[in-house]
């Protein structure tokens, strides 16, 4: 595979998603655009942007974060990887999985859930005060 300038067990874990979703680098088009944003004459004459497609499945990635044009190879590698991913196992891929454990934590507790975790919370603070020495008012 290509050499993309990152460490090499990031690379070896992208062939190896690459080759699990059966993307294959005879599939995907490759072209490179000039990035745009500033960086005035160095930006005019070096094409940065990557612009990734695939075409068994038609997804498009166009990449520019880095100001390299090998790394920006490898991140819109990792990105279109992730989309077919998603696609592929749509409710199981881990950006669903984060997506719904978010969606969890922020929905609204049932009345009986709340008065639940109030319940344990009163108890574990009596368990608590039993835990302290007794303050001794007086004085000796």
């Amino acid at each position: 595979m290509l050499d993309f300038g990152v460490r090499p067990e990031k690379q070896r874990a992208l062939e190896e998603k690459m080759r699990r979703f059966g993307i294959r680098e005879e599939d995907l088009i490759e072209k490179f655009i000039r990035s745009s944003g500033p960086g005035g004459q160095k930006a005019n004459k070096t094409a940065t942007c990557v612009y990734l497609k695939h075409v068994p499945t038609g997804f498009e990635v166009k990449m520019q974060k880095a100001r390299s044009q090998a790394l920006n190879r490898f991140l819109a590698r990792r990105e279109l990887v992730r989309k077919i991913e998603s696609h592929i196992l749509g409710k199981e891929s881990e950006e669903e999985r984060r997506r719904e454990k978010i969606r969890r934590a922020k929905r609204r507790r049932s009345r009986r859930a709340k008065k639940k975790l109030l319940e344990q919370k009163r108890r574990q603070s009596c368990k608590k005060e039993l835990r302290q020495e007794p303050h001794l008012d007086e004085e000796v």
